[in-house]
């Protein structure tokens, strides 16, 4: 398969996009984004999937919710990821006594003036890091609702930027209940992808546990903010053939309705199908991938590899599911075999540009 960029035909659903000559091509790309896996690896040692999903969410300007038992460096994982990338880094340790104030910030009285002041809150960084997130009450959770969406807080009436770029990456614990509160589906649907952590292979763990016998190496910043916005321009340049978004939606499609696509025994475990948010993120996300796997176009092979991590969080499973510990990705994997990926034709296209 040729490397070439294949511009959009006449009539394509993709909307023009002239790329900016001083833009980095995919080579130069993936090599710097090499770079900073490089310096997060000498940190975090296997989960290499993961690593790859977080620096997707960054190029792609989504939010990241990641979901695994304690101890598997979710939370570290992230606050080496800020420290690679530069910029401001907050952490909250979400627990049951905190309000949303805590969060966005609040205005205080001062006497000796007569007056109040806004002191903002932690979520006013580039990389704000939700540690357990589903150990927080509703209204505390609800409070990011703005932010994650707007990139904006509202204190009284005053309304307040958060600085660009501004990333929320949020771990959950799935095994504990005592003292947790499951995310509303209006916030899930806020977050790009959901990424499910498992224990590291022999190999992996023996790494870890040796890597704790020496002290941590120093990490070397190796991009910037301004880098890293530069590469989320980049990636809305990579080219997105017709056939890939339809492929996108098509697969949104039969989580609403499986029974219409041939798949009436998955019908009664699904109560809610994947917002319209579903797809968007999938292909927006699939860019990224392309670009750091140093393509400037999408393959169908981006969008299967994503297609679990965008759509997971955005299933409503029903209550014969739950009884049956039916899963969403089992799900999906049923909905992935059903639909054929899509075949590019990547030379026919830039022929008939």
């Amino acid at each position: 398969m040729g490397q070439s960029r294949p511009t959009e035909t006449k009539g394509a659903s993709v909307a023009d996009r002239t790329p900016d000559p001083s833009t980095p091509g995919p080579d130069e790309v993936q090599q710097r984004l090499e770079e900073a896996l490089f310096e997060i690896r000498r940190i975090i040692a296997g989960q290499d999937a993961m690593l790859e999903r977080v620096l997707v969410c960054l190029l792609a300007g989504g939010h990241l919710l990641i979901e695994g038992v304690p101890g598997l460096a979710k939370t570290l994982t992230i606050k080496t990821t800020a420290s690679v990338l530069g910029g401001s880094f907050q952490r909250i340790q979400f627990t049951p006594d905190l309000v949303p104030s805590d969060l966005v910030g609040t205005r205080i009285y001062r006497p000796d003036t007569g007056t109040f002041d806004t002191e903002l809150g932690p979520v006013f960084c580039n990389f704000l890091l939700a540690d357990e997130i589903n150990r927080a009450p509703a209204k505390v959770q609800s409070a990011l609702l703005e932010v994650m969406q707007e990139h904006q807080v509202t204190i009284g009436q005053t309304t307040y930027p958060v600085p660009e770029p501004f990333l929320v990456m949020a771990t959950q614990n799935p095994i504990e209940s005592e003292g947790t509160y499951p995310l509303p589906e209006a916030q899930v649907d806020r977050f790009m992808l959901k990424i499910l952590v498992d224990y590291p292979e022999h190999d992996e763990e023996l790494t870890i546990v040796q890597r704790q016998l020496v002290p941590p190496p120093k990490l070397r910043q190796a991009l910037s903010l301004e880098d890293l916005q530069g590469l989320q321009r980049t990636v809305l340049d990579v080219y997105v053939d017709p056939a890939v978004v339809s492929y996108s939606v098509t697969l949104a499609t039969m989580t609403r309705a499986p029974a219409e696509h041939g798949l009436p025994d998955i019908a009664p475990y699904i109560s809610y199908g994947a917002s319209p948010r579903g797809p968007i993120s999938l292909v927006q996300s699939a860019r990224a991938l392309a670009l750091l796997r140093g393509r400037d176009y999408v393959v169908g092979m981006d969008l299967k590899d994503l297609a679990k991590d965008a759509l997971r969080h955005r299933l409503v499973l029903s209550y014969q599911a739950l009884a049956e510990e039916v899963t969403p990705d089992s799900l999906l994997d049923r909905v992935l075999e059903a639909l054929p990926m899509p075949r590019i034709d990547l030379a026919r296209a830039t022929a008939a540009a």
